[in-house]
């Protein structure tokens, strides 16, 4: 009998396959006295080096299969297995309560995920599961248990899981795994992360899938739609087949469109950009018809690590995205930690509300020597292609002046040192506050570029955190607030001859891009898989229908008035 879940979206597309269960090993814990505290120690120190030593090598394989930004995943692992404090209390309970080390692991593990599952954040809330992981392999060596490898699948499966640990998930073969399902999770969790990278359809979060979903059930996973079908019907399995088959031959059409400009049917030409974390992620983008990086997100250089990347290292990483771009436009963004990403090694104050607190710009004004060895790097490395440089969460004109004069500083510093440096390095800011939206014309004659932010200006304008779950309804891309600012900061660029790109969701947002086409965004950068889809749409619309709209939308009321508009317009 047919049965539908639902669950939350973690990444596109549609699988059809048998169900295979992902069993959690058996590691059941009883509490034991022990009078050899010391070679209890001595168990607990060999299981600790044996996982070290799993970890060390997962963590090589996924940087070759991958890139340095999922194997940061495993460095993050590695952190907290060799975390002082937690090494501490466990070997302080063997010795206080005379009790076996597998006691101790499980017993310093739950407090340590319950503190993590009680944050306000989502990011913070969901790193409970990389310590649930590494509990999990210090327990199987101390028990002797094995734990349940996707590696020994052999035939075409869907991975139905409680949860898909980043272990399991670096170890999946997209040949034979065609979708997973697990009941907990988020869109933010690592193995979503992985999910999407390997282009494998993933739902998350649907709670109930280990109980209800058994080996070998015909399993329909979209997810898109975030929903998961067991047993399908005959009729339904057809209708997805046919999804399944539309899907693959639109991704190859799109494909054909990679050397294409982003032309509409008037002849108007728009830019379409990649985001991208890592030097890794530059492939991604030129295959997919990436006309240039719109963002580089570098605080991926600095997460998963004991410490700072030295200048050398950050010089290295630039320098390989620009030869890479050989030329297009490379727009780098600077430190952005603070909010929901945080540095181990940078101790910093607990802020009540972090995303209005010490971030981005702030704190790398704040760490002036932090943030000119970045400066340091990026103009080491300007000679190597097109770069321009952005800072992130500008809130007033001095922030920018500000940041600006220690660029220059620090330009003129390498000069004197004689190194090279390109002298037509383009600086702009992320708009991402209505501080700035609303002075969008004073920071205009200032500024060299506009990118806008749109998950954090939807964020900040409605006052709304996008990861609450109790507020997500204002999480509001087309409210007509959000488009009048919109329109407010692109034609305050343009009247100072300045362009102005989107780099949040909003960039790749089938609805939104019509209305930001209209309103005469020259640049959408967005994830390298949706680059193609976007040229696509690009190119059936014509700028000056659109333009004439304009007016009409932002004089709506309600998002859902905009949404509707947009939707007659294809009527």
């Amino acid at each position: 009998m047919e049965k539908i879940l639902q669950g939350i979206p973690a990444s596109n597309g549609i699988s059809i396959a048998k169900a295979f269960r992902l069993e959690n090993a058996e590691l059941t814990v009883l509490k034991e006295s022990i009078s050899d505290l010391s070679a209890e120690i001595d168990r607990l120190q060999s299981a600790l080096s044996h996982s070290r030593s799993e970890l060390t090598t997962i963590q090589r394989q996924t940087q070759e299969k991958f890139s340095e930004q999922e194997a940061a995943i495993f460095s993050a692992h590695l952190l907290v297995l060799d975390d002082p404090d937690l090494s501490a209390a466990i070997t302080d309970t063997i010795q206080t309560q005379h009790v076996n080390a597998e006691y101790a692991v499980q017993e310093a593990a739950n407090l340590y995920v319950s503190m993590f599952e009680a944050m306000d954040d989502p990011y913070m809330r969901e790193r409970a599961a990389d310590i649930r992981d590494v509990t999990k392999r210090i327990l199987s060596h101390l028990l002797g248990v094995s734990i349940q490898s996707p590696k020994a699948i052999t035939q075409e499966v869907v991975i139905i899981a409680e949860d898909l640990t980043p272990s399991h998930t670096v170890q999946l073969n997209p040949e034979l795994i065609k979708g997973f399902v697990t009941d907990i999770g988020g869109p933010t969790s690592h193995s979503a992360i992985l999910a999407r990278t390997l282009e494998i359809p993933a739902v998350v979060g649907s709670k109930t899938a280990m109980a209800t979903i058994q080996n070998g059930e015909i399993i329909i996973v979209d997810g898109e739609a975030g929903r998961v079908i067991v047993n399908p019907d005959a009729e339904t399995l057809v209708a997805y087949q046919e999804k399944q088959h539309a899907f693959a031959k639109q991704k190859a059409e799109w494909q054909l469109l990679a050397n294409e400009p982003a032309i509409t049917l008037d002849s108007h030409r728009v830019e379409l950009s990649g985001n991208i974390g890592t030097p890794d992620d530059v492939e991604s983008v030129l295959k997919n018809g990436g006309e240039a990086i719109g963002l580089f997100r570098t605080e991926f250089l600095y997460m998963g690590k004991e410490q700072f990347p030295t200048e050398d290292e950050q010089f290295e990483a630039y320098k390989s995205v620009l030869e890479q771009m050989n030329g297009k436009a490379t727009i780098v963004r600077t430190l952005d930690i603070g909010g929901d990403k945080e540095l181990p090694y940078l101790q910093l104050p607990h802020e009540a509300n972090p995303f209005l607190g010490l971030r981005a710009i702030r704190l790398c004004l704040d760490h002036e020597e932090m943030f000119r060895t970045q400066l340091r790097a990026l103009l080491r490395a300007s000679i190597y292609g097109n770069l321009r440089i952005m800072f992130p969460m500008i809130t007033t004109i001095d922030e920018f002046r500000q940041a600006k004069e220690i660029f220059l500083d620090v330009k003129q510093q390498l000069i004197s040192e004689k190194i090279d440096v390109n002298e037509t390095i383009q600086l702009g800011i992320m708009v991402e506050t209505p501080a700035v939206a609303i002075l969008a014309d004073i920071f205009a004659k200032e500024v060299d570029f506009f990118s806008i932010g749109s998950n954090d200006l939807i964020q900040y304008t409605m006052a709304a955190d996008r990861m609450n779950e109790h507020v997500s309804y204002l999480y509001q891309p087309y409210n007509p607030s959000i488009l009048r600012f919109i329109k407010m900061i692109i034609d305050a660029a343009h009247k100072e001859g300045k362009m102005v790109g989107m780099c949040g969701e909003m960039a790749r947002d089938e609805t939104a891009i019509p209305i930001l086409l209209g309103m005469g965004l020259d640049e959408f950068s967005m994830s390298a898989s949706s680059i193609l889809r976007a040229r696509s749409q690009i190119q059936k619309l014509s700028k000056a229908t659109l333009e004439n709209q304009i007016d009409h939308i932002l004089s709506l009321s309600t998002a859902d008035e905009v949404l509707q508009f947009i939707k007659s317009l294809d009527s």
